[in-house]
């Protein structure tokens, strides 16, 4: 448990607040399947984030500590259209991680046809993220290709449900060329950024989503930047 101990020092708390911690991380991820992705955006987006995961920058950060991740993951789009791919899971193990990123890689979309509710996207997060194992630190990453066009928006689900310790971090799936999409990446960081430390990750397009998916996981399980870094400007 040195590394362990090392980290509570590193990051502030004692080690029996470590102790009692089963993670050090409680990690959300979801992904957008609403109308304005299409079948091929849509296997970038699950191949990319299962790519990510297994790649060796963060396959490093996940096992950086002695407690581990844990993982959950989720597709969203309208208000009442979200459902879980991953639920709750621990990464204890290399193998763990592996079998996380094939389900991920195996999934298939449950909706195609429905608006981008962002707010309703994060209240069942919220949702998710109370069921999680207690961590020191809870994560929800919020991908997407628009803005909210559906019912209330982050802000206001951020202050109708539990986000108390919570950091929405963001994955702007951008394309400048497309007239509406101009103005996603000033909405990100303006309505879903959320919490300590949060941040934005651009990628130019859904083919661009593993590289983009691969710099926001690094930095987040990273242990010394979990919860710990000012709101970047952005990073793409």
């Amino acid at each position: 448990m040195i590394r362990a101990a090392f980290l509570a020092t590193a990051l502030g708390f004692a080690p029996a607040t470590l102790w009692a911690a089963e993670c050090r991380l409680a990690l959300v991820m979801a992904m957008d399947v609403s109308s304005s992705v299409d079948a091929v955006e849509d296997r970038l987006q699950r191949g990319g984030t299962a790519a990510a995961l297994l790649s060796d920058p963060v396959r490093r950060a996940f096992f950086a500590s002695d407690l581990p991740v844990a993982l959950a993951v989720y597709e969203w789009s309208g208000r009442y259209n979200q459902k879980m791919v991953l639920d709750w899971r621990m990464i204890n193990t290399p193998d763990d991680l592996m079998r996380a990123a094939g389900v991920v890689a195996g999934s298939a979309r449950s909706h195609n046809d429905f608006p981008t509710a962002m707010g309703y996207a994060l209240g069942f997060g919220a949702a998710v993220m109370a069921q999680a194992p207690l961590c020191l630190y809870k994560t929800i990453d919020l991908a997407g290709d628009g803005q909210n066009n559906e019912g209330f928006g982050p802000q206001l689900a951020y202050q109708s449900f539990d986000f108390d310790d919570v950091t929405v971090n963001g994955l702007v799936v951008n394309a400048a060329d497309f007239e509406a999409e101009t103005g996603l990446i000033a909405f990100y960081k303006r309505e879903v950024l959320h919490g300590p430390g949060a941040f934005l990750v651009i990628a130019n397009g859904f083919e661009d989503f593993e590289r983009a998916m691969r710099i926001k996981l690094e930095r987040e399980l990273t242990p010394p930047a979990i919860g710990g870094l000012p709101v970047a400007e952005d990073a793409g």
